[in-house]
């Protein structure tokens, strides 16, 4: 195994760990960037975006295209496809290994992300970008005067539900429950838009259509009765899970798991950061995450820095 020594090694290469890259290289540190699979993290699956400043309309693969290239600039050293072994945090310095590599730091920044719950029911994977989506605020404007579905009863689902009918003709709601989870207020502005309609008692079963989504199946859960729903997108918010794999446990996280930091993005442990969708976190949009990773990065530059003077 050959042994990786950087000042800070960032996990997950996304747009939070490009720009912490970006950030911590520019701060005259040795950087690495390590992920498990391709560069580019989610947003590489996003077909179009519109939301990230500087670009009116831009696909998901290109920006994350521009990011990379950008980081390349400083010298960034990328290991992609990496298969985990193990991860100690809180040993002194910080030890990643991987099927080909131990990559010791001074400081780790997390940005592994965060992956939305899948209903898991034929259809959902093959159409993901073409009528499935996980977020409404990404592409909601993609769906004006057209009819979409919303799955899930929490806050996220009904405030997405109602955020889509701004673009929609109609937005239907579809519960597993006879009433919704969510707080009551947001259950009360809810029950004030027009264009949105309740389908209680009911699971998605199935997700058809050609090149794009156009009939999701329903199963209603008392009566075990199937129909079928005319939709041209379909958005389930059950839920989102980080990415925590290998190091959960280590670093204080919330009772969903989601890494708790401070406004330097610091974690419960000394040096090493978390930023992105990783964290708890109000927002998880691309920019955000962006943003996040050039606070983490800064912060642990000035970590690295402080661990020189003592050892001066």
């Amino acid at each position: 195994m050959q042994i990786k020594e950087f000042d800070t090694v960032i996990l997950g290469g996304g747009p939070a760990g490009f720009a912490a890259g970006m950030y911590a290289a520019r701060g005259a540190v040795s950087t690495a960037i390590v992920d498990i699979s391709m560069l580019g993290g989610q947003p590489s699956n996003y077909l179009e975006l519109e939301n990230y400043p500087g670009f009116s309309c831009i696909g998901g693969f290109e920006l994350m295209e521009k990011f990379e290239e950008h980081a390349d600039k400083f010298g960034i050293e990328k290991f992609s496809m990496q298969e985990i072994e193990s991860i100690d945090l809180v040993s002194s310095p910080k030890v990643i290994k991987t099927k080909e590599f131990q990559f010791n730091a001074k400081t780790v920044i997390i940005a592994t992300g965060a992956k939305p719950m899948k209903l898991g029911v034929p259809g959902e994977a093959e159409f993901v970008g073409r009528g499935v989506s996980y977020c409404a605020v990404c592409d909601g404007a993609f769906y004006k005067d057209k009819v979409v579905a919303v799955v899930g009863g929490g806050n996220s689902a009904v405030e997405e539900a109602m955020y889509l009918t701004k673009f929609a003709s109609k937005v239907y709601l579809i519960h597993r429950r006879n009433e919704l989870r969510a707080d009551k207020i947001v259950q009360e502005r809810a029950s004030k838009c027009e264009k949105l309609e309740f389908v209680w008692d009911s699971v998605v079963k199935e997700i058809k259509g050609s090149d794009l989504v156009n009939t999701i199946v329903l199963e209603n859960v008392k009566s075990n009765e199937k129909s079928e729903l005319s939709v041209n997108g379909i958005f389930p918010y059950i839920g989102i899970t980080p990415n925590v794999e290998g190091f959960s446990g280590q670093v204080a996280q919330d009772s969903r798991g989601f890494i708790l930091t401070d406004e330097t993005m610091k974690t419960s442990i000394d040096g090493v950061f978390a930023v992105g969708d990783v964290r708890v976190t109000p927002l998880r949009q691309v920019v955000t995450a962006a943003s996040d990773g050039a606070v983490g990065a800064v912060y642990a530059v000035k970590y690295v820095e402080a661990l020189k003077e003592v050892t001066v």
